[in-house]
């Protein structure tokens, strides 16, 4: 849900700026469906069954490496996505520096209070490393939830994404071209 705001946001902007809806249609990307997986993966792996499948974490992680791979590939075709990467990435090494679990702050941990940990989601305490890297930030509004300084970063970078994309001006096709 997060990313529906700076995605947005991105657009509300980049349309003040004089771009264009359509110049987002014309973005290509390299394998578009392997994002489409990763996210199904990313959201997939909260829900009840999978949530209480031991190991199902490392899908995640998996999937979470696989979104850092793809932004990163992209980095040359699609201006602003190094951003992206970077959010990615540091999600990515919090989660592996805790055995493929994000640390999420008591406060807004819910049943991970009794649990200790679910799908990949475990709870911060002085057990749990780079604790500053996960998901503490706590928001009530426009979007509900404990979010890490990676979520916020690659939030960001996708509304820089979605800005650039709009109003990046193609270039005049010539006979030349």
């Amino acid at each position: 849900m997060l990313v529906l705001i700076p995605l947005v946001l991105g657009m509300v902007i980049g349309a003040t700026a004089g771009g264009k809806i359509s110049n987002l249609a014309e973005v290509r990307f390299r394998w578009p469906w392997f994002v489409l997986v990763v996210l199904v993966i990313r959201e997939g792996v909260v829900l009840d069954p999978l949530d209480r499948i031991e190991g199902i974490q490392y899908v995640y992680a998996i999937a979470q490496a696989g979104l850092v791979g793809w932004t990163a590939w992209h980095i040359r075709r699609l201006p602003g996505v190094w951003v992206v990467t970077i959010g990615a990435a540091m999600n990515l090494v919090v989660i592996l520096a805790n055995r493929a679990r994000m640390p999420v702050v008591p406060s807004m941990a819910g049943v991970l209070v009794q649990q200790g940990h679910l799908a990949q989601y475990t709870l911060m305490g002085p057990d749990t490393n780079l604790n500053w890297l996960g998901d503490w930030i706590v928001s009530t509004w426009p979007v509900r939830g404990a979010y890490s300084p990676g979520d916020l970063v690659l939030a960001l970078g996708i509304g820089i994404v979605v800005i650039v994309a709009m109003t990046h001006r193609p270039a005049a096709a010539t006979k030349l071209g």
